[in-house]
């Protein structure tokens, strides 16, 4: 069954990632389609209880869907490392959470990025860095139809953290073939590339 068209206009990008909007919005904008954030619009965050990414991306998809009445989507995107038996995976962005005594509430990519290079260091100096960033993307309806679409980017991951072009664990991830974190690409030549962007061209081709 062919998956439903996306017509121009409002979209929801269900998301209150400032990084993650503007990626989005800089994919959507050729095809006439009108971006806005769950953000902008004070919309809640729901509580991401799934238990895989689609899971994940279909909750944010759907309350934004419902709370703004249009068309939402939502990315539910991870770091998966092969040697942490692909952790973080679904909990990427909470080991950024910081506690209240790291000064939290909030988030710090830098010591998220800490938390994965210790697991990788106590394994001991060969261990396995290869790792994968996976995107699923949802779309979702008001009417309660949806559609979803996985990408994926492999490669490995480098200490110390090199560039500030990326955010969350970019600047720890050098994607194959490349010598440079996805930090120190140029933005267009990482979403070329991106997980993020392996999904979005499968939503363009079934969905614009």
């Amino acid at each position: 069954m062919s998956a439903r068209k996306l017509t121009p206009g409002r979209l929801v990008i269900a998301s209150h990632n400032q990084g993650k909007v503007r990626e989005i919005r800089e994919l959507l904008e050729p095809y006439g389609i009108e971006p806005v954030s769950a953000g902008e619009l004070d919309l809640p965050e729901p509580e991401e209880t799934g238990t895989t990414f689609a899971e994940n991306a279909l909750l944010k998809a759907r309350a934004s869907a419902e709370g703004a009445n249009c068309v939402a989507l939502a990315d539910d995107s991870g770091l998966c490392v092969a040697a942490l038996n692909d952790a973080p995976g679904v909990y990427t962005a909470d080991w950024a959470e910081k506690a209240a005594f790291e000064g939290g509430p909030g988030r710090d990519w830098y010591m998220a990025m800490g938390k994965v290079e210790g697991k990788l260091a106590e394994l001991g100096p060969d261990t396995d860095r290869s790792s994968y960033f996976t995107c699923t993307l949802a779309l979702a309806w008001p009417d309660g139809h949806h559609e979803i679409f996985e990408g994926r980017v492999h490669g490995s991951l480098t200490w110390p953290p090199r560039g500030t072009l990326g955010f969350g664990y970019d600047p720890v991830f050098v994607p194959e073939g490349r010598d440079q974190t996805f930090a120190e690409l140029d933005p267009a030549q990482k979403h070329a590339m991106s997980h993020r962007a392996d999904a979005f061209a499968k939503l363009v081709a079934a969905c614009l």
